[in-house]
């Protein structure tokens, strides 16, 4: 499978075009970087410290326990392992976000079934002050669809109304739903669907909370956003990896960061335009117009044509069949 995806992505760089160029800081911080931990071999989301510059937290999909890993970008080792009590035995860990209120948001909202689970968890705990191993007490939220269960993989935090939102995966296209406007331990958080949305694997607001990227295996798509709605949306160069999986912002909305599956995975960075909105990476094709799309099925078609497409698909199908055996 492995030497398979590097065909591929050989393939789409000759038919496509280059990939977007991936940027390093200068002062080693929130650069590309290899993630070096041994246990951490499907890093599922990925959600930047605003308390530990350089920081990134992640986790496994799944069969791992209640574990959230800091890794340091300017080394890629893990700098503190959280263990999370309080909950149950997490099922699978899609994503992670970092609120507002301060706290790591962490989604067990896979279901690669989809829709066998009546309802899903999320969980949540203080962003740690110190970087150090730490069992701490987390609260547990039982969540449901207001349309009944689905598979999901992105789940991400306002940054500024701290309200949450999760985006539904599916072959055709999914949505984004939002959660009740505060999350409540004593019942469950029912969320409701407010638009559509292409095949999702993660998503990540702009530090503004003005922007929604939503990325997938190939491709992502920027939403300028307003009023928990999706606006406008237009393309988002992303790199090549082999199981894309995570996306999130720098701190300081420089860049944005994407990781992927597998033993010693790499989290590339790609610088966007505009500070702290999410403005197509300034490298490697840019941006479109609303209406001129993405493949993965949502608001418009892709910029990847012909002979690509037809990788693309295969690869994609491959992929799925792996995650279901999973």
């Amino acid at each position: 499978m492995r030497s398979l995806l590097t065909l591929s992505a050989a393939a789409l760089l000759f038919l496509a075009g280059a990939a977007p160029a991936v940027a390093d800081d200068g002062d080693g911080a929130d650069r590309t970087f290899t993630i070096e931990d041994p246990r951490i071999t499907e890093s599922s989301g990925l959600a930047a410290s605003r308390i530990h510059p350089g920081v990134y937290w992640t986790h496994n999909d799944s069969e791992d326990g209640p574990y959230v890993y800091a890794v340091d970008s300017r080394t890629g080792k893990t700098v503190a392992t959280i263990t999370m009590k309080g909950v149950g035995e997490p099922r699978d860990v899609e994503a992670i976000s970092l609120g507002p209120d301060g706290n790591l948001y962490v989604g067990d909202i896979g279901d690669n079934l989809d829709g066998s689970w009546d309802h899903v968890w999320i969980y949540r705990f203080p962003e740690p002050k110190k970087l150090a191993d730490a069992t701490v007490r987390a609260t547990q939220f039982d969540v449901k669809y207001a349309d009944g269960a689905r598979n999901a993989e992105a789940m991400m935090v306002h940054p500024v109304t701290g309200r949450v939102y999760i985006a539904s995966k599916k072959e055709g296209g999914g949505g984004l739903y939002e959660g009740p406007e505060k999350l409540t331990a004593g019942g469950t958080n029912v969320f409701r669907r407010v638009g559509e949305v292409p095949w999702v694997t993660d998503g990540a607001f702009s530090p503004d909370g003005k922007e929604l990227v939503l990325r997938s295996y190939f491709s992502a798509r920027g939403y300028a956003f307003a009023n928990g709605r999706l606006g406008a949306d237009h393309a988002v160069s992303v790199p090549l990896q082999g199981q894309a999986e995570s996306v999130t912002y720098t701190a300081d909305g420089s860049a944005m960061m994407f990781g992927s599956e597998g033993e010693r995975s790499e989290v590339l960075r790609v610088d966007v335009k505009g500070g702290d909105r999410a403005a197509s990476p300034n490298s490697g094709g840019g941006g479109t117009s609303s209406g001129d799309g993405g493949e993965d099925g949502g608001p418009g078609k892709s910029t990847v044509t012909g002979g690509a497409v037809a990788v693309v698909v295969i690869v994609l199908a491959l992929l799925m069949a792996r995650r279901r055996r999973g």
